[in-house]
C-alpha cells in the first residue's frame, strides 16, 4: 500500500486515510485473494505516536490490521518511517532522531513479537534527497550538508532500530528499500553522471560498512558535514540488509545534456559548474533505458545479498502499467534462473496513490489508480489485479495488450525528435540504431468503427499513442447493421475487442429520419454485440445523456431509469437494452456534450471561433449538461475496456454547466471577450427534437474522469499547441 506520511512545513501529508484504507479492513481480504504471500504493512511512527511520547501511543489500528493479516496468513513487513521525518518532537537533522526511532522500534517489537520482517526507514537516500537536498519535504534544506546529515541520521536509525528489535527477536530481518536509478550523460557531463551513479548506493554502502577512506565519496561526505568518526561508526556497526529492496521506476533513469536548446525550459538545471537538461533516459538514449535486469545485476554484483523488487509501478495508462510489471517480472525470473538470489516482486501501489505528480508537496487530490481503483468508494480491481493474480498462480499472462512492447521500447519514446548515443552522437529518431524491438508478434487488433467520426478518430489517435494495435473502419469497409458485412469482417480480423464509435448523431434530423437513426444506433450495436459473443471478443458501445428526460433535480447515475424525450434518445436507450441482452459483459458508456481539440464542429470550438471573430454567440442558459473532453473520454474508455469492466458506466468530466456557462468559461480561459456570449432559452432555438433541460451525469460505480475545470484548461492548452505547431505535425 502507499502509506507515505511526509511533512511539508507544519503539515503532515498521509495516504492511508485518503485512500480510505485506514477505516476499511476488508481491503486485506481483497489483497489476500491476489495470491500474494507478504505485504509491506505500515506501522508509521508519526501516526501511532504523533507526539513522540511512547506513553501516548495508540496501538488500536495496527492491532486490528496485523491481527487480520495473521489470520489471512499474509506475512507483514513492518514499515516504521515512510518518507517522513518522525513525530513533531524530532526531525531528520535532529541528532537524537536515531535514538528516538530505535525506542519506537523496540516498542513495536515488544507489542508484536511474531513480526519478523522490518523496514525501519523506507528509501532513506531518496528521502534525504527530497528533504535535505531539494527542499521538497521537511526540514526543507537545499544543500549537501542537509542531505548528508539526514542520510546519516536515517541510516544510523535503521542500525539502532534493528539492534533494538533483534534484542527481542534475534531472527528479525532487515528488508532495506531504496530507489535505484542510473544516470547517463554526454561526455562533458560524465563527471556529474559518475557522481550520481556512485551516490545512489550510499544508503546500502553505509549499512554494509563499505564507506572507508578509499570510497569514491569519502571526501564528498566529509566536505558535506560528515565526520570521520560518524562514517567509521557504520563500519564498526555493520547492519547489512537481509534483503535489498529495489524500488525502480522508468523515471529513475536520467540523461544529462548541456545542449539546453534541445529541451523545454522545465528540464533545465545545473550543478554550479555546468547548466544542463535532466530528462528521462528512455526519451533520448539510443539504447533506451538500462532496465530492471541490468540494474538488478548491478545490485547483485556489488553486494551479493538477496534482492527483492519492492516497488513496481509505471505512472501511465493501464496497458503501459501492465507491460512494465511484466517486464520487471520477466527480468526477475531471468536473473533468478541465472543464479541471482531474487526473492520477490512487489506491486506498488495496491490502492493507488495521491499527488505524487507533485511529489506530495501539495494537496491537489491527483489520484493514480493502482492494483485497485478506489474512486468508487470501494476498491475496484483493475487489470493489474488480474495480472498479479496470474503471476502469483504461475499462469501465463493473457491480456492482448501485452503483445505490444511498452512505450520505452517503441520509437515514439523519442519525443524530442532525436536520440543520443553514450558517446554523445546525435541520431535521427527513426534511425535503425534507436529502434528497440522484441520478438516478432502478431497481436490481435482492437477494432474501432466510425472511421470518419470525432470519437472513432480520437480512439484511433489514443491507440497510436498507447501502442494498442487497432483497425479503424469506415462504413465502406464494414456496415455495422449488415449481418454479412459484420460476420465477414470479424472472422477476417479476429479482434480481441470491438469499440463501436459509429452511429447516427443528428439529433434533430432523427425526428423525421427515424428508420436510419434506429438502424445505426440500435440495430448496429445489437448486431455487433451478438457477433462479439460468437467470437468471444469484448465489446464497447456509446450511449447518451439524452436517454433521460431531465425531470430529476440531482445528477443522473447508472441505475436511473431511461426515459428519453426524442427519437435519438430512444434509439440509444433501446440499444443499451439489446446490447446487454445479447452480451452481458458488454460495456455501455453513457456520455455527454463532446468537445475536443481535433474537431472543428463541437460546441466549445464553435463558440470560441465565433467570439474570436467578434461575433455574438447565443447559448442556452436553462439547459444543464456534463461537458466531456474527448481525449479524457477515450482514455477512460480504453482503461475500462482493458480492466474488463461491463454494464452501463457514466463517463463524463466531473462537473456540470449550462451551455451558456460552458461558453463563458471557455472564452475566459482563452482570454476572449466572454460578454459576447448571449444567454437565452433552449426553446428560443426552435429545435425539432425536444431536449431535456437537466442531464448532468454522475456515477455510482466510480468517477474515472478529471474535473471539467481541469479538462477545459487542457483543452485551451491543446488547441493553442495545435494552432502554433507546423501543419505536418498537427496532422
Amino acid at each position: 500500500m502507499e502509506c507515505t506520511v511526509n511533512r511539508v512545513g507544519g503539515d503532515y501529508f498521509e495516504q492511508l486515510g485518503r485512500s480510505g484504507h485506514s477505516t476499511r479492513i476488508t481491503d486485506l481480504d481483497l489483497f489476500a485473494k491476489l495470491g500474494i504471500t507478504s505485504i509491506r504493512q505500515p506501522v508509521i511512527w508519526e501516526q501511532i505516536t504523533p507526539s513522540g511520547d511512547l506513553r501516548a501511543t495508540d496501538w488500536r489500528w495496527p492491532d486490528r490490521w496485523l491481527s487480520r493479516l495473521r489470520e489471512l496468513s499474509l506475512k507483514p513487513i513492518a514499515g516504521l518511517v515512510h518518507h517522513g521525518s518522525g513525530p513533531r518532537n524530532t526531525h531528520l537533522l535532529d541528532p537524537e532522531f536515531p535514538n528516538k526511532l530505535s525506542e519506537y522500534a523496540r516498542a513495536v517489537a515488544e507489542r508484536y513479537p511474531w513480526v519478523s520482517d522490518y523496514t525501519p526507514v523506507n528509501e532513506p537516500l531518496t528521502t534525504a534527497r527530497f528533504s535535505g537536498l531539494y527542499g521538497f519535504w521537511y526540514p526543507h534544506k537545499r544543500d549537501d550538508r542537509g542531505f548528508v546529515t539526514a542520510l546519516l541520521n536515517e541510516c544510523r536509525g535503521v542500525v539502532l532500530a534493528m539492534r533494538a528489535i533483534r534484542e527481542l527477536n534475534p531472527k528479525a530481518r532487515l528488508i532495506q528499500t531504496d530507489d535505484l536509478g542510473k544516470v547517463f550523460s554526454t561526455p562533458l557531463l560524465k563527471y556529474q553522471a559518475d557522481f550520481e551513479n556512485e551516490r545512489r548506493w550510499l544508503a546500502f554502502d553505509l549499512l554494509c560498512g563499505r564507506i572507508r577512506r578509499d570510497h569514491p565519496l569519502w571526501k564528498y561526505l566529509l566536505k558535506s558535514g560528515a565526520t570521520e568518526r560518524a562514517l567509521e561508526w557504520f563500519n564498526e556497526n555493520r547492519c547489512p540488509p537481509d534483503i535489498i529492496g529495489v524500488n525502480h521506476y522508468l523515471s529513475s533513469e536520467r540523461f544529462l545534456d548541456e545542449h539546453l536548446n534541445r529541451y523545454p525550459a522545465q528540464t533545465h538545471g545545473g550543478n554550479g559548474t555546468h547548466r544542463y537538461a535532466d530528462v528521462l533516459a528512455a526519451r533520448v538514449r539510443a539504447k533506451g533505458p538500462a532496465g530492471p535486469k541490468k540494474l538488478l545485476s548491478e545490485v547483485w554484483d556489488r553486494y551479493r545479498l538477496p534482492i527483492a523488487i519492492t516497488e513496481v509501478h509505471n505512472g501511465c495508462t493501464r496497458e503501459e502499467q501492465l507491460r512494465w510489471v511484466l517486464d520487471v517480472w520477466n527480468a526477475a525470473l531471468n536473473l533468478q534462473q541465472g543464479g541471482v538470489d531474487v526473492r520477490a516482486v512487489t506491486a506498488w501501489s495496491l490502492l493507488g496513490a495521491f499527488d505524487w505528480n507533485s511529489l506530495v508537496t501539495v494537496k491537489n487530490d491527483h489520484y493514480e489508480p493502482g492494483v485497485f481503483d478506489i474512486r468508487g468508494g470501494q476498491p475496484r480491481p483493475t487489470a493489474l489485479a488480474h495480472l498479479f493474480a496470474e503471476l502469483a498462480s504461475g499462469r501465463e499472462p493473457q491480456h492482448p495488450v501485452l503483445d505490444t512492447p511498452g512505450w520505452w521500447e517503441r520509437p515514439q519514446r523519442l519525443i524530442y525528435g532525436f536520440a543520443l548515443t553514450d558517446s554523445g552522437t546525435l541520431l535521427k529518431a527513426q534511425g535503425p540504431q534507436v529502434l528497440i524491438s522484441k520478438a516478432d508478434r502478431h497481436p490481435r487488433p482492437l477494432l474501432i468503427t466510425g472511421g470518419r467520426g470525432t470519437l472513432g478518430r480520437a480512439l484511433a489517435r489514443a491507440c497510436v499513442l498507447r501502442g494498442i494495435p487497432h483497425r479503424l473502419l469506415l462504413r465502406s469497409e464494414m456496415d455495422i447493421a449488415d449481418p454479412e458485412s459484420v460476420h465477414t469482417t470479424f472472422h477476417s480480423l479476429r479482434p480481441w475487442a470491438v469499440i463501436n464509435a459509429a452511429g447516427y448523431v443528428r439529433v434533430d434530423d432523427a425526428e423525421t429520419d427515424r428508420k436510419r437513426c434506429y438502424r445505426e444506433n440500435t440495430d448496429g450495436p445489437s448486431l455487433l454485440a451478438k457477433e462479439c459473443k460468437q467470437i468471444q471478443s469484448r465489446f464497447v458501445t456509446f450511449s447518451s445523456d439524452l436517454v433521460f428526460d431531465g425531470s430529476k433535480t440531482n445528477w443522473y447515475v447508472e441505475s436511473d431509469q431511461a426515459s428519453p424525450l426524442n427519437h435519438y434518445g430512444r434509439s440509444k436507450a433501446l440499444a443499451e437494452v439489446r446490447v446487454l441482452d445479447s452480451l452481458a459483459d458488454a460495456l455501455v458508456v453513457r456520455t455527454s456534450a463532446f468537445f475536443g481539440p481535433w474537431d472543428e464542429y463541437n460546441f466549445v470550438t464553435i463558440a470560441l471561433r465565433t467570439i474570436r471573430a467578434g461575433n455574438v454567440f447565443r447559448a442556452a442558459a436553462d439547459s444543464t449538461v456534463s461537458p466531456t473532453y474527448v481525449p479524457d473520454l477515450v482514455n477512460a474508455t480504453l482503461d475500462l475496456l482493458i480492466d474488463g469492466e461491463n454494464g452501463v458506466w457514466h463517463v463524463a468530466n466531473h462537473g456540470a454547466a449550462t451551455w451558456a456557462e460552458l461558453a463563458i468559461n471557455a472564452a475566459q480561459r482563452a482570454n476572449l471577450n466572454s460578454s459576447l456570449v448571449e444567454p437565452c432559452l433552449m426553446s428560443d432555438f426552435g429545435l425539432p427534437a425536444p431536449r431535456p433541460l437537466f442531464t448532468p451525469l454522475s456515477s455510482e460505480r466510480a468517477c474515472v474522469m478529471p474535473s471539467l475545470e481541469d479538462a477545459l484548461a487542457r483543452y485551451i492548452e491543446d488547441c493553442e499547441a495545435l494552432r502554433t505547431q507546423p501543419a505536418s505535425r498537427a496532422s
